[in-house]
C-alpha cells in the first residue's frame, strides 16, 4: 500500500493546488471520491489493470463517471491513463482529503469513552481539544467499556489516554517494580 501512496502522492498534490487555484476545493474533492469508489469497484478494478489502451480506458472510466466529472476531472483522469495511474484513484482521493484537512486547519479525533458522553460533555472536550491542537476538531465517536471509566482520545501522534484501565495499569506495574 505504501509504494500507491508513493504514487498517489504527486497526482493528490496537483489536484489539490489546481482546485486552490480555481477555488474549487469541495467540488474536486467531490469528484475524486466518487472517481475512487468507481476505480475501487471489482469490476472496474479488473477492467484498470487489464490490457486496454490508455485513451479507450480513460473514456470508458469516464462514460462511467458521467456528469460526477466537470472538463478538468476528465482531463485529469485522461493523465491518470496515459500514466497507468487509474488503480491510485482510491489514494489519490485519501490523499486530496487529508491535503484539504490540513489547508482548512481541521483534524479527525478518536474519542473512546467508558460510557456514552453527553453532548455537552463532547463539546467542552472538543472546545478545549481544538485551543491545545490549534486546529477545529472533528471527534469521531465510540464506547468501550473495558476503559472502566474515563476516555482515551487519539489524533494522529497525539494520545491523551485518561482511562481508569491505564491508571490500573500503571499502578500495577508499579507495584510489581
Amino acid at each position: 500500500m505504501s509504494e500507491l501512496t508513493t504514487v498517489a502522492r504527486p497526482y493528490a498534490k496537483a489536484a489539490f493546488d489546481f482546485a486552490v487555484e480555481k477555488n474549487t476545493i469541495a467540488q474536486w474533492q467531490d469528484m475524486l471520491n466518487f472517481a475512487g469508489q468507481v476505480a475501487d469497484n471489482d469490476d472496474v478494478h479488473q477492467m484498470l489493470t487489464g490490457a486496454v489502451a490508455a485513451d479507450t480506458l480513460a473514456d470508458l472510466f469516464i462514460s462511467i463517471c458521467g456528469e460526477q466529472l466537470d472538463e478538468h476531472g476528465q482531463n485529469f483522469i485522461k493523465v491518470l491513463a496515459e500514466n497507468e495511474r487509474l488503480v491510485a484513484l482510491p489514494e489519490i482521493s485519501v490523499l486530496f482529503d487529508a491535503l484539504k484537512a490540513e489547508y482548512d486547519k481541521e483534524v479527525e479525533v478518536d474519542l473512546v469513552s467508558a460510557t456514552e458522553m453527553s453532548i455537552d460533555q463532547k463539546s467542552k472536550l472538543q472546545a478545549a481539544l481544538e485551543q491545545r491542537l490549534a486546529r477545529k476538531v472533528k471527534l469521531n465517536c465510540s464506547v468501550d467499556s473495558a476503559l472502566v471509566a474515563g476516555f482515551v482520545v487519539k489524533s494522529g501522534d497525539t494520545v491523551i489516554d485518561g482511562s481508569v484501565q491505564s491508571k490500573l495499569n500503571r499502578l500495577a506495574d508499579a507495584l510489581k517494580a
